[in-house]
């Protein structure tokens, strides 16, 4: 037995192991995937429950702010806003249109408002940023957020497989039409990318384009990725609490200047692909840091209504787009 030098209270060796293990596990998450990452903080919540859990939740609200702050720093302003010009009107309306029927599923599955919410925002723009981006703004806990980055993390590891399959045989789609689509109906820009790289490869290798679909794709997300800034900016209104001041999410703003930063003061290569880098790794280490406060309670509590919401946006945007796309 040994004495936490916080609180003066014996901790046992069962304990020690716990923590050991839990620092442990947030190292090898600065190396995994984000959905790894969060893998590893739910098995570990579920086996062993909460550990400094007042630490890590203030840990995990910091690190997530600077992280997406930091992830502006890989974005071109003027490159995203160019891609976005032609699809711009259709743009705002699938993110109105998912964001609304997101938050009618929510209500008619009886999903909590703000896991809702993030799923919708998820959703509708690109998948962990947004919710990540959000979460700050909505006040959301670390159940309401595991439970949102779970559901889309799932959604997105089934598209990776599923899409360039269904884009080529059931669709017909060209690469363009498929860059476009995965663009939109998939969450995160990692997925995007994955799944437009694999459409190339396994249909368009041997063509003079072979790369058609993930430039397309990567352009897109991009410019879906700067809805961000005026999603936060409403957020902070719809959920404003009576009586309370209106909470602006400065980081958000810090997303801007290091946007700004990155398209217009030469900032060298090396370093913006190193920032990019490092809030990534830090994204991940945040979002093993958020599901470790996931309780088998809460588990209990949600059920599979949000994954049910998610599933049902899924089908409400993949349907839209490719229709869209399919008649331009």
């Amino acid at each position: 037995m040994c004495k936490d030098t916080n609180s003066n209270n014996k901790i046992s060796t069962k304990e020690l192991l716990k923590r050991g293990l839990l620092i442990a596990l947030a190292i090898a998450s600065l190396f995994v995937s984000s959905g790894l990452a969060l893998a590893f903080g739910l098995v570990f919540a579920l086996l062993f429950g909460s550990v400094w859990s007042k630490p890590v939740k203030k840990l995990s609200k910091y690190l997530l702010q600077f992280c997406v702050v930091g992830i502006g720093f890989g974005m071109n302003l003027v490159e995203s806003l160019k891609s976005g010009k032609e699809g711009m009107l259709f743009t705002i309306v699938s993110v109105a249109v998912v964001m609304v029927v997101g938050m009618l599923f929510a209500r008619m599955l009886k999903v909590d408002r703000k896991a809702g919410y993030l799923v919708s925002s998820g959703t509708a723009i690109c998948g962990g940023s947004a919710i990540a981006a959000t979460a700050p703004v909505v006040k959301a806990n670390d159940n309401q957020i595991s439970v949102a980055l779970g559901t889309v993390f799932v959604l997105n590891a089934i598209a990776l497989f599923i899409f360039p399959y269904m884009g080529y045989h059931w669709l017909n789609m060209n690469q363009l039409e498929f860059g476009e689509w995965a663009a939109i109906a998939i969450h995160d820009t990692s997925s995007v990318v994955g799944a437009a790289a694999a459409f190339d490869a396994s249909y368009f290798a041997n063509t003079s384009t072979p790369n058609v679909a993930l430039e397309t794709a990567t352009l897109i997300k991009l410019t879906r990725a700067l809805w961000i800034i005026p999603l936060a900016l409403v957020t902070m209104f719809i959920f404003k609490e009576k009586g309370s001041k209106i909470s602006i999410p400065w980081f958000i703003l810090w997303f801007v200047v290091a946007m700004i930063i990155n398209t217009y003061c030469g900032l060298p290569e090396c370093i913006s692909k190193f920032l990019v880098m490092i809030s990534k790794r830090g994204l991940a280490l945040t979002i093993f840091l958020i599901g470790t406060g996931l309780s088998v309670k809460t588990i209990k509590e949600v059920g599979p209504r949000p994954l049910v919401q998610g599933v049902l946006l899924w089908l409400v945007i993949g349907t839209m787009s490719a229709a869209v796309i399919k008649l331009m």
